[in-house]
């Protein structure tokens, strides 16, 4: 099964990063420039500069070349990423992921799905736990909340699916057992830095040995 690189950096500010924004394809400067926040932006940056940079020393290749396809099931450009499969038939699974100041980026030799969040008051916790937990879950706190909602959200983005699939679908038992449809995956709680926990997740009955690191470097102009 191999092992599962997960890269751990902090948002970059487009105004600080000329060389970083050019490494991005059109269609990630059209978003990046749609951002009204500087935070969202930064966010944004990091994490896409970080794929490019991590896949392209993966793959031996000009990180500002890689080709990727963002198709969705409705035809739109808005799914999840991954490599072109014509320009890099052996092209890693990744995902990547990002909350207040944290970005991470996780790539696997198949199927995989990063999450992070920032813990923070919810004004309405009770009706975020009905739309994320399932009828035999239940979450006490925000922490909780926020745990539960990584695990489930990295197995959604591991098989592609997203918030498509209700979360309320997915069970996961005390011992971290998960409940879905009969599927066989794995998941595996990280917590990159307090207050932040995150998840990863992807298909199989057990999951393969995990090394985090410090990928900021690879964010260095």
């Amino acid at each position: 099964m191999g092992t599962c690189t997960v890269l751990w950096a902090a948002p970059v500010a487009p105004s600080g990063a000329p060389g970083l924004v050019g490494m991005l394809d059109a269609h990630e400067r059209e978003r990046l420039a749609r951002f009204r926040r500087p935070d969202d932006a930064a966010r944004y940056l990091a994490a896409h500069a970080l794929t490019r940079r991590a896949l392209g020393a993966h793959l031996d290749a000009d990180p500002a070349a890689l080709v990727f396809d963002r198709t969705c099931r409705c035809g739109e450009q808005h799914g999840k990423p991954r490599l072109a499969p014509a320009d890099h038939p052996d092209a890693p699974g990744f995902s990547f992921s990002h909350a207040g100041d944290v970005v991470g980026l996780a790539v696997h030799d198949g199927p995989v799905g990063l999450d992070v969040e920032q813990v923070r008051p919810l004004a309405d916790l009770a009706g975020m736990a009905a739309h994320a937990c399932a009828p035999d879950e239940r979450v006490a706190d925000d922490g909780q909340f926020f745990r539960l909602w990584t695990r489930k959200e990295a197995l959604l983005k591991s098989t592609g699916e997203g918030l498509s699939t209700p979360m309320a679908d997915i069970s996961i038992a005390g011992d971290g057992a998960v409940r879905w449809g009969g599927r066989a995956v794995w998941l595996l709680d990280l917590s990159p830095a307090p207050g932040y926990p995150a998840a990863l997740a992807g298909p199989g009955s057990a999951p393969p040995a995990v090394t985090e690191a410090d990928g900021r470097a690879l964010l260095r102009p």
